[in-house]
């Protein structure tokens, strides 16, 4: 078993306000739960000792050993000889029961379920094997046709691509993952969205990235829309004056805000990235989702010239318009960086299965048509949310979007964390807004998914409406944490 030491410093970042109206201890308790929860506390993590927390919260031992036992005696730690407190999740050890069976519903992934006819897809997909089984099955670059499939739908967007700029890999993870280790040395500083996408930040920082975020806003209604997006200046800026290695962007239906970065902007930064000789990976993975965005958005390396092109590297997958069970993702770059990452991949792992590939080259070839049911599937979840959420909390911020999955609410108080909690405890699994942050940030903000049916939306927002009375019961202290930061 490996072990994560979290000192005392670390964890006083990640607990942010923590004090509300419960009880000094429960409410420290409460807040490693839900960070245990939500994987900001890594399973197996020791927690630091009681006397070096103590000090560093500035609250007695005595609050601190309450919490640690109350945990405990949840199963959230257990005692270890000689390492103290190791952080893990009840019935570790045991079969873990999916959220189905303990009758959670799970809002916490922003997905959508399994596109139709993707078993019959599979099938056919399956007679297509044998002409491949003469080889040893290890493919680290991805099939000739998979390859060509994904040049022609970049091809079809604006972007012409070859297939020698295309490697296939398992996901989109897996991809930024690949990247910053090839891209990243230890020390070196990484551009990133604030809010972003939690596993890239994940990903950046396992490489030995030091992290320079850059604001993205949502706004709310009645805001100016120049407030919105990003803040170009800052970003400009470090770039500018950090040289960073390289910058993690999702210019298009933004994770978790759902802006979209307009076409000029995407050509200042795109100029500004290649004269820092910082290389842009850019997240498409949810690009496609359209709703009713107004304008042509070509993909982002569509927007560069010569000399900024080879520094703006591309991820795509099929998780987000097919399925996330369809493990393909790819990467689109120059073929020398493609040369290198094959090269690295192999010290992790040996290539991607050769079964899903053919499922995905087929599925390419129907994507207008795909793409197309996705997108109003999508038009009538969000409807549905807004609708919904504008009923239940007329006092919450709900902007709109035009495309991709996700609403970034404001609750107009820093209790994300707090709801969260309250409302697994109503049946209803879903990320506090921190999870998108650095270093504790956005609890005023709730990431909530709209691609799940009518049915499960309103059994989310009940869960949440019960959630929230439960906060208002026992009031807590608004104390403006973080409030110029988001």
């Amino acid at each position: 078993m490996s072990e994560n030491h979290l000192s005392a410093r670390g964890l006083d970042t990640l607990l942010g306000e923590w004090r509300g109206g419960a009880s000094a201890y429960r409410a420290l308790s409460d807040r490693i739960r839900l960070l245990t929860l939500d994987g900001r506390i890594p399973t197996d993590s020791r927690l630091p000792a009681e006397r070096d927390l103590s000090e560093r919260l500035g609250v007695s031992r005595t609050t601190v050993t309450a919490a640690y036992r109350e945990l405990r005696d949840a199963g959230y730690l257990r005692s270890v000889r000689g390492s103290g407190s190791i952080v893990r999740l009840p019935g570790a050890g045991a079969p873990s029961p999916t959220p189905e069976t303990e009758g959670i519903l799970d809002f916490s992934k922003a997905t959508m379920p399994a596109l139709p006819g993707l078993a019959d897809a599979a099938a056919h997909a399956a007679a297509e094997l044998p002409r491949h089984l003469d080889d040893s099955g290890f493919d680290p670059v991805g099939i000739p046709e998979l390859r060509a499939a994904i040049a022609d739908r970049y091809t079809a967007r604006g972007l012409p691509t070859a297939p020698e700029q295309i490697m296939v890999t398992l996901g989109a993870q897996h991809a930024i993952a690949l990247l910053a280790r090839v891209l990243v040395g230890r020390g070196d500083r990484a551009l990133i969205e604030s809010p972003t996408y939690p596993h890239a930040a994940e990903a950046l920082r396992a490489a030995g990235a030091r992290l320079a975020a850059v604001n993205v806003s949502a706004g709310g209604p009645g805001d100016d829309p120049g407030t919105r997006g990003w803040d170009e200046a800052a970003l400009l800026q470090t770039l500018q004056r950090s040289s960073p290695v390289v910058g993690y962007l999702m210019p298009d239906f933004h994770n978790p805000t759902g802006q979209s970065m307009p076409a000029e902007q995407r050509e200042r930064v795109a100029s500004a990235a290649a004269d820092a000789c910082t290389t842009l990976i850019i997240d498409e993975t949810i690009a496609e989702l359209d709703i009713d965005r107004a304008g042509e958005f070509l993909p982002f390396a569509a927007c560069t010239d010569m000399r900024s092109a080879p520094r703006v590297v591309s991820v795509g997958s099929v998780g987000k318009t097919v399925w996330g069970g369809m493990r393909i993702g790819w990467i689109r770059a120059e073929p020398a960086l493609i040369s290198k990452l094959v090269a690295a991949r192999c010290t992790n792992d040996l290539g991607t299965p050769i079964l899903e590939q053919l499922i995905v080259t087929r599925l390419l070839a129907d994507m207008p048509a795909i793409l197309a049911g996705r997108r109003e599937l999508l038009r009538v979840g969000r409807d549905h949310l807004e609708r919904r959420l504008a009923e239940t909390f007329p006092d919450w911020q709900v902007p709109h979007v035009d495309g991709g999955i996700t609403a970034w609410v404001n609750l107009g108080r820093p209790v994300s964390s707090q709801l969260t909690l309250a409302a697994r405890s109503h049946g209803l699994l879903v990320p506090a807004g921190p999870r998108f942050g650095l270093d504790g940030a956005f609890e005023r903000f709730l990431r909530l998914p709209f691609s799940h049916s009518a049915p499960d939306t309103d059994r989310a927002v009940d869960a949440l409406e019960a959630a929230w009375g439960s906060l208002l019961r026992h009031p807590f202290a608004d104390t403006g944490y973080l409030a110029e930061v988001v």
